[in-house]
């Protein structure tokens, strides 16, 4: 178990099936790094990741922890979560990668939000500073990868219009974008972060 994952995590099988937006979270992936969203901090801890709905159902196909320094990744590099349960602090989950340490939030946009097809959480300090407290943020007290944090994205859910971008006050520099799909996600990323350097 990774020292940054914060929920107990249940492997149900070992193994995933191929999904449809593997290429496409490849591809975004890519463009995140380059952007420097994603990748390995210099104490060599990684951030970011992505998530892709499975259809109509709440599952979802996650990068693994730990997977923010590689190029590109394979199937094993993802998981798929399968049930998530904020109030025991539990993800089920398939594959043999560890689902990403933000699963719980990607599973609290996904049940918000019908119509969210994928998630993409990044750290972006300069846009975080701008955002903050200006978009839907959650609280300074609910730390990144927990259920504080989920319940804190369902509540703005609850309370707010949120317009496909959520600030995390607990998680400095940490941003959540969703969309229909992963181009909905990462535009939404982009037109926020044009607005602070146009």
């Amino acid at each position: 178990m990774s020292e940054y994952i914060k929920f107990s995590c249940e492997r149900v099988a070992a193994e995933i099936t191929s999904f449809e937006g593997l290429a496409e979270l490849n591809a975004h992936r890519r463009k995140l790094r380059q952007l420097g969203l994603i990748g390995v901090d210099p104490n060599g801890i990684g951030f970011g990741n992505l998530s892709v709905r499975d259809g109509a159902t709440d599952n979802f196909y996650i990068t693994g922890s730990a997977t923010g320094g590689r190029r590109e990744l394979a199937l094993a590099d993802c998981a798929k979560v399968v049930a998530c349960d904020f109030e025991r602090n539990c993800v089920r989950y398939e594959g043999s990668a560890l689902p990403s340490s933000e699963s719980l939030s990607h599973a609290a946009i996904y049940k918000s939000d019908v119509t969210a097809g994928a998630v993409i959480h990044c750290h972006d300090s300069k846009l975080w500073a701008a955002v903050l407290n200006e978009a839907p943020t959650t609280s300074k007290t609910a730390d990144y990868g927990t259920a504080e944090m989920a319940n804190e994205i369902v509540q703005l859910f609850t309370h707010t219009d949120v317009p496909k971008i959520i600030a995390m006050a607990g998680h400095e520099a940490g941003i959540l974008t969703f969309g229909k799909d992963l181009e909905e996600a990462f535009a939404a990323l982009i037109r926020e972060r044009k607005k602070i350097c146009p």
